[in-house]
């Protein structure tokens, strides 16, 4: 609309009058110690995949303290994360609560020595905002992303460019590193991390309990839902998956997810002959933990394949209109099946075909270690 890019256009200028800071070409950082990263723009999932910057930091500088700004939806999966000291929701809504806003606003007043605005997938004003508002010393922050400039840039005085069009299969937890390879901040290790503790554990033990897995099955775990429909696998697929390994492996199976997904998991249920369990609305960290503790893990591409993707677990991540290559998990035993942008694409035999290797493999694995 004509009229809202007039407007956009007024507020840029005026934020850029009010706002700007000049841009300082040095890759030197000084030693820093407190370091705020603002992700409140992000889904789960590419939070998730981002955990290698906040491991790249902490490798770099062990010593230093870090402050992630999140948003009401993807701060879940960050909960209890080794890398992260201190965790803070910014919840829209809440801005004109004057309670929270000062609370907001004590938190950017303290003093940090580097603001850094990661991005993979779109820019944020409000996340560019946030970092300058911060009383930061520095602030990282993007100059194009795939050849589109980032017009709140002057935010920003270390300014980078990121294009991955010449590296289109690259990964989104290595392309979340591009923001500060440039000022020496890496890592090698591209994995997820969630970190879970002994309640977590013991909930994902009450469980297994509870559905009476014995030593000679194996327990494998599905997500069937996803927040995008072009994302989500066929539901009578699922229940024929997961019939077929009935009929041919010792198994118990369970279902994750919460009330989004009551729908397509009652169809699952409602096709199957037999029951399975539902671990549903439980926390991303108590999901981490069951997920550590099954045999086999298969998923929708959505937020909990990354949560699965945290884990040593063997796992199958069914893809259609995304990249894998850019999205799956990286990782030993974290396999992904895809046949074209339709996710039905995908048969219930390419599934399953992969589902006896990984599931022989492990049997092989156990009775190697008796």
């Amino acid at each position: 609309m004509p009229g809202k890019n007039i407007f956009s256009k007024l507020t840029l200028t005026i934020f850029k009058k009010l706002f700007s800071v000049q841009e300082n070409k040095s890759l030197h950082l000084d030693e820093p110690k407190r370091f705020l990263i603002v992700r409140q723009h992000n889904q789960l999932g590419d939070l998730l995949s981002g955990v290698s910057l906040f491991r790249a930091i902490k490798e770099t500088y062990p010593e230093s303290d870090l402050t992630l700004i999140v948003s009401p939806f993807n701060y879940p999966g960050l909960v209890k994360n080794k890398f992260v000291d201190r965790l803070f929701v910014f919840d829209k809504k809440k801005i004109y609560n004057p309670f929270y806003f000062k609370k907001f606003i004590k938190l950017l007043r303290e003093q940090y020595d580097v603001a850094i605005v990661p991005v993979v997938v779109s820019i944020s004003f409000t996340s560019n905002l946030i970092a300058r508002m911060s009383n930061s010393k520095t602030r990282i922050g993007a100059r194009y992303l795939n050849g589109m400039r980032n017009e709140s840039d002057f935010f920003f005085d270390r300014r980078v460019t990121l294009d991955w069009r010449m590296h289109p299969d690259s990964n989104v937890s290595e392309r979340s590193l591009d923001i500060v390879r440039p000022f020496g901040i890496n890592t090698t290790n591209y994995r997820s991390e969630i970190s879970f503790n002994e309640n977590d554990l013991k909930e994902a033990d009450k469980f297994i309990a509870k559905i009476s897995v014995e030593e000679k099955d194996f327990l494998i775990g599905f997500h069937v839902g996803a927040g995008k429909p072009q994302n989500r696998w066929s539901a009578i697929k699922f229940a024929a998956l997961i019939k077929k390994l009935r009929e041919n492996y010792s198994t118990k199976f369970y279902i994750t997810g919460s009330s989004a997904d009551k729908e397509i998991i009652r169809f699952v249920e409602v096709n199957l002959p037999f029951n399975v369990a539902f671990f549903i609305n439980r926390k991303i960290s108590e999901v981490a933990a069951l997920v550590s503790k099954s045999d086999l893990f298969i998923s929708n591409d959505t937020g909990i394949m990354h949560v699965a993707g945290s884990t040593n677990t063997p796992q199958i991540s069914i893809f259609g209109s995304t990249n894998p290559f850019n999205w799956a998990p990286i990782g030993v035993n974290k396999y992904f099946v895809r046949k074209s942008e339709l996710i039905d694409d995908v048969s219930v035999e390419d599934v399953y075909s992969l589902c006896n290797i990984l599931l022989a493999k492990s049997r092989k694995e156990i009775n190697i270690a008796k």
